[in-house]
């Protein structure tokens, strides 16, 4: 179990819920009916997106792309969460760890990016409309994809190095079930300051950063908004935020209660960083296709022309 290396051959050891063991096959079926929300919910809203040529604008690839991220989400963790419930398959190799520290964390950070072009293309759709569909055209939203990957990458791929440097020497347990960098780094002999340091600086120029941003952006779409003169059309502006509104809360709320959580509460009783760890990766994949469903009508009708054609009709 207590190991000084640094090669492929270490193996961690994952946790399910720490004091509820005897309980995990019970505890998987809510979070399988998540997983499969999760899925098939995403999905349903890319296949909408793909195959309905009204919802080709801008607003929508953006969808498209958080969509994408959600699923990414999910598949990262699917495997090892529910392997822990069902089989009690807590092994995880060294390399499988890391690389699956990375897809959760890169998808985590397009999230954010994601969730900030949102916030940019309500704020070019409310204050310039007429100019809308000329600024943010197809090669653009193309553009602001890639970059989001290049960007989720390159902040990222530090965060592996610095890890691969280290020396394990400890009780090789893990504190979630899916592989967490400050986790991750907290077995080390090996001094972290320096991992710590890179870490925290990657979460305050993305979502730290993107945050700020998306406020900004708010404050911009509430003064446009506020300088229009019909109520209605205030109304109607105000209504087409409200899903990136809530797709935005879902995203940061439990990502910064998971933050502080790892940082400032190790006195807090291990469930409760289960818990909050388990709800930062699947809360936003499980709500934002509801959010955006329920919210936007254009949505909730090719979704369900997707699944009943008829049912679109009414």
């Amino acid at each position: 179990m207590f190991q000084n290396a640094t090669s492929s051959s270490i193996i961690f050891l994952l946790t399910g819920v720490p004091g509820l063991e005897a309980f995990h096959i019970w505890i998987s079926i809510p979070f399988c009916l998540l997983y499969i929300t999760a899925l098939s919910g995403n999905s349903l809203i890319l296949f909408a997106i793909v195959t309905q040529p009204s919802l080709h604008e801008p607003m929508y690839y953006f969808l498209s792309m958080l969509s994408t991220t959600d699923l990414g989400l999910s598949i990262s963790t699917l495997v090892t969460m529910l392997g822990i419930f069902w089989f009690n398959a807590r092994k995880i190799s060294y390399n499988a760890c890391l690389s699956q520290m990375f897809f959760i964390q890169l998808f985590t950070v397009m999230e954010s990016s994601v969730l900030l072009a949102m916030a940019f293309d309500r704020f070019v759709a409310i204050s310039n409309p007429l100019r809308y569909a000329s600024i943010l055209t197809d090669l653009k939203i193309a553009q602001i994809g890639v970059a989001i990957i290049i960007r989720g990458t390159l902040v990222q791929t530090p965060l592996v190095l610095l890890l691969k440097r280290l020396s394990y020497c400890h009780n090789h347990v893990l504190h979630h079930s899916y592989c967490f960098h400050p986790d991750v780094m907290k077995l080390s002999c090996t001094d972290t300051r320096i991992n710590s340091a890179v870490g925290l600086t990657a979460l305050i120029t993305t979502a730290g950063v993107d945050s700020v941003f998306i406020i900004l952006s708010y404050v911009l779409i509430i003064k446009t908004v506020l300088s229009i003169a019909s109520s209605e059309e205030r109304k109607k502006a105000f209504n087409t935020c409200i899903s990136h509104i809530g797709a935005v809360a879902v995203f940061y709320i439990p990502l910064i209660s998971l933050s502080f959580v790892h940082r400032f509460g190790k006195q807090a009783p291990p469930y409760v960083h289960t818990m909050i760890a388990n709800a930062y990766l699947l809360i936003p994949p499980v709500m934002n296709p509801i959010i955006y469903s329920v919210k936007t009508k254009q949505i909730r009708r090719a979704v369900l022309k997707a699944l009943h054609p008829s049912a679109a009709k009414n």
